[in-house]
């Protein structure tokens, strides 16, 4: 999967996704760090990337339809800070079938993950 972190994802996910078989890029790489959403969502689009955020907005199904773009993961974890985000991250890539959420909006909380297709 070709995979675009959004700025607030700790950089050490690059290296991890992609020992697991992903293409990874993030907005601070591309020089989007502090851009605004539409900004950063046509760069994800025009490189046929899956967005992983932290941010809502993307969450709107009606804004962004499953299918009509490459996917997005919003991420929602009670912990603060860069070591929950890395956990989480982790533990959806290695016990989801992430490999079927391209073209999807996907919510994950501590607990749970929805895909809305």
């Amino acid at each position: 999967m070709k995979i675009k972190l959004d700025e607030n994802f700790p950089a050490r996910l690059v290296s991890v996704l992609a020992a697991l078989g992903h293409e990874v890029d993030t907005v601070d790489a591309e020089g989007l760090a502090g851009s605004d959403d539409s900004r950063v969502w046509a760069a994800a689009q025009a490189d046929g990337r899956f967005l992983i955020t932290q941010d809502l907005d993307f969450a709107d199904v009606r804004r962004f339809v499953p299918g009509s773009h490459h996917g997005v993961l919003i991420l929602r974890v009670r912990a603060a800070g860069a070591t929950a985000l890395f956990d989480r991250i982790m533990r959806i890539f290695t016990t989801e079938a992430t490999e079927g959420w391209v073209g999807n909006t996907v919510v994950a909380s501590d607990r749970k993950v929805r895909v809305h297709r």
